[in-house]
């Protein structure tokens, strides 16, 4: 199934899009807000995006480019996003963050992001991985059980981590774990036997906890966050789109932080939430939140 960007009307409308502005992308993924902005503007915003993955920079630009619009993409993390505006020679007046992953990356990516395919367990942002960084089969592997435990109950809010951990450790003393569907059926058969018919897969929180650890994605958030305001146009906005509790929470708390120090304005009191359409039309947004800030003039 083709990846389907959340939340693209409130968006667009949130951002509050104007003739002449920069917008900036940095989470470009499968490009759908992009085009969505491109479309709405009639190509009287400036695109600019920067993604981790190689591949989706690639696959966004082609896509963009045949439907007309003309983006100046890079390969770049988020946690690095101060870097772009020099490199571009931009000043962005409206930031969107994306902090969901595309299906394309999920099912095609052949990463061991999904537990239903077999695939090696690696889950970074980057499409080729470099000798020092650390891949999912490290962590599975090579991490004590404390450690284990210690992301899955942290990152994956997962209730029977000591359980999940200590199966692993049992399994991996045997011989390596070195496939998504190999770990996820070590933690199916570590849980209990009711949690395996749950509303989401047995695996999913430990899944996504590993995700997190690998990429280091909440410290990459803080930081972010920080630069991309730094970077963001007096009077522009910041657009942040979280799909789990501990990115919301960083998300809320930072725009708090700005508000009470008077350097923004919180456009969204409560978080906008996907309408039962695009819910029926799309369930992987049942868990999005969106919100947005104005950067205040000084």
């Amino acid at each position: 199934m083709a990846h389907e960007s959340v939340l693209l009307k409130e968006v667009i409308e949130g951002l509050d899009l104007q003739d002449g502005d920069v917008y900036f992308d940095a989470t470009v993924g499968s490009g759908g807000h992009m085009h969505a902005v491109w479309e709405a503007t009639k190509g009287k915003v400036q695109l600019y995006g920067i993604d981790a993955d190689e591949m989706s920079v690639a696959i966004s630009k082609e896509k963009l480019e045949l439907a007309g619009a003309k983006p100046k993409l890079m390969v770049l993390n988020f946690k690095n996003i101060e870097r772009a505006p020099e490199v571009f020679g931009i000043v962005p007046t409206k930031i969107l963050f994306d902090l969901g992953w595309s299906s394309d990356q999920f099912e095609e990516g052949g990463r061991g992001f999904s537990f239903q395919k077999d695939e090696p367990l690696i889950m970074t942002f980057k499409s080729n991985t470099d000798e020092e960084d650390t891949t999912a089969y490290d962590v599975v592997n090579k991490w004590s059980e404390d450690s284990l435990v210690s992301i899955l109950q942290g990152y994956g809010e997962e209730r029977y981590a000591k359980r999940i951990a200590k199966s692993i450790v049992s399994a991996r003393k045997l011989k390596p774990i070195e496939t998504s569907k190999t770990l996820a059926e070590i933690v199916k058969n570590a849980v209990p036997v009711f949690y395996r018919f749950g509303r989401i897969h047995p695996a999913t929180r430990t899944f996504q906890a590993i995700r997190i650890a690998v990429n280091d994605e909440l410290n990459a958030l803080q930081e972010g966050l920080k630069k991309g305001f730094q970077i963001l146009k007096q009077d522009g906005r910041m657009a942040v789109i979280s799909f789990h509790s501990l990115e919301d929470r960083i998300v809320k708390n930072f725009f708090k932080l700005l508000s009470s120090e008077d350097q923004a304005e919180i456009i969204t009191k409560k978080p906008i939430v996907a309408t039962e359409e695009e819910l029926i039309r799309n369930p992987r947004a049942r868990s999005a939140k969106l919100r947005i800030i104005k950067k205040i003039s000084i």
